[in-house]
């Protein structure tokens, strides 16, 4: 059998088959790889935007689409405002355009018209085209109050509802608040912002920015809320919360609005809303609730060892009835604090169980002058936390708090646990 043999033009020709291949190749999977790159882009662009929540300020819609249009959220077009009816000129409406350089309405000068009950024109919702008709007679004659109802008279606020059924959001547009009640008495005036919480579960907390020196603040800021269902709007609810900025001690609280949005039909539209701003909620609760805690001193190491265990019959905070509580520890010396720590954040309960300890090494030979408070505050995001109750104990506390004491100190080494009532803070 003869042997095969090859050429040596056929040897030369197979690299550049192969290199011809590799070209190919090569461009096929850079053309593979720009198609997906383009396909995750477009697929990305018709997504809703991925935030949880948007703050719109003065009326200005920031969604990306959006951007290159001037025209403000909730604006009518040009046909919509040709057919609409002209309103009375003795009608008192919201003309969000007719504001001053401080963003507040100008004062109309009404006539004393008869007092009607402001909860029957405030009380039920209405739709868009209703929205801006406000006779004047259903406004009380300034005349005509006594001044206990000056001071009872809180204010109205004004805010709009709205479910983008496109988006699949919930939008909460806070307008203005008129008629608030001074809260600086030097100046007579007050320095307002709002706080919305949607109940019950408190998940969604937001607040206004702070008009500064007015009675009338108009704050026209949209909140806009993603991933809530539409279905789900009905077992909410909306709770404001007014308050006045203080600078060099806890705000002021003005008073509070709460809206269940059972009942309230948004699929034809944006509504605009009225409430009378009414006095917060008072503690049902005659007491503050009871803390379980635990002490230890250890003479040898100089240590006290601090267990918050337990706390129960917390009053509620707000009006969903429910609080967030968690415990603040501060350890003093001669009433300066050397020394601070805090439990985790127990959600929605009344009876947290915390089981937390905290070792804090004492400066001094003895608890003489040593003292612990025990602050139980209600966790509120983006604002300042609301205190609950307050616990001392030390050797010249009252009550349990200073029984405690005593007895830590004549038992050194063992581990003591008593319920203390909390005071208020």
């Amino acid at each position: 059998m003869a042997p095969i043999t090859t050429s040596r033009e056929e040897f030369d020709e197979i690299p550049t088959v192969v290199g011809i291949f590799s070209a190919f190749g090569l461009v096929f999977t850079v053309s593979l790889f720009a198609w997906i790159c383009c396909q995750r882009k477009s697929s990305k662009s018709n997504k809703t935007p991925p935030y949880k929540f948007v703050h719109v300020l003065k009326g200005v819609d920031i969604y990306p689409e959006n951007l290159s249009s001037k025209k403000k959220f909730g604006a009518e077009d040009k046909n919509e405002v040709k057919n609409k009816p002209a309103v009375p000129k003795n009608s008192l409406h919201l003309d969000l355009e007719k504001r001053d350089l401080n963003g507040n309405f100008p004062k109309t000068n009404l006539k004393a018209g008869s007092p009607l009950d402001l909860e029957n024109v405030t009380s039920k919702p209405f739709a868009e085209g209703e929205k801006e008709g406000v006779s004047p007679d259903s406004l009380k004659s300034s005349t005509s109050l006594s001044l206990e109802e000056k001071q009872e008279k809180l204010g109205t606020l004004f805010f709009s509802l709205e479910y983008n059924f496109e988006k699949k959001a919930f939008v909460v547009n806070i307008k203005e608040a008129r008629g608030l009640p001074a809260m600086d008495e030097q100046s007579m005036t007050s320095d307002p912002y709002i706080k919305m919480t949607i109940l019950p579960e408190k998940k969604h907390k937001v607040k206004t920015r702070v008009l500064r020196k007015t009675l009338d603040p108009a704050f026209d800021e949209t909140f806009t809320f993603y991933g809530i269902p539409y279905t789900q709007i009905q077992e909410l609810a909306l709770h404001f919360t007014i308050l006045s900025f203080d600078r060099f001690s806890r705000d002021d609280i003005i008073g509070e609005v709460l809206i269940p949005l059972a009942g309230i039909e948004l699929s034809d539209g944006k509504m605009l809303m009225t409430r009378e701003i009414i006095k917060r909620n008072v503690r049902k609760s005659s007491g503050r609730g009871e803390l379980l805690i635990s002490l230890c001193y250890q003479s040898t190491t100089n240590t006290l060892t601090v267990v918050v265990l337990k706390a129960r019959h917390l009053p509620k905070s707000d009006v969903s009835g429910l609080s967030d509580p968690y415990v603040k520890v501060n350890l003093y010396h001669a009433k300066k604090r050397i020394s601070k720590k805090k439990t985790h954040v127990k959600k929605c309960t009344p009876n947290a169980v915390f089981n937390e300890l905290f070792v804090f090494d004492i400066p001094c030979e003895g608890l003489e002058e040593i003292s612990v408070e025990f602050l139980v505050l209600d966790s509120e995001r983006g604002s300042r936390n609301e205190v609950i109750g307050r616990l001392v104990l030390g050797a010249t506390a009252e009550g349990t708090g200073g029984e405690h004491w005593k007895e830590i100190c004549d038992y050194p080494r063992r581990q003591i646990a008593k319920w203390h009532m909390l005071c208020d803070g």
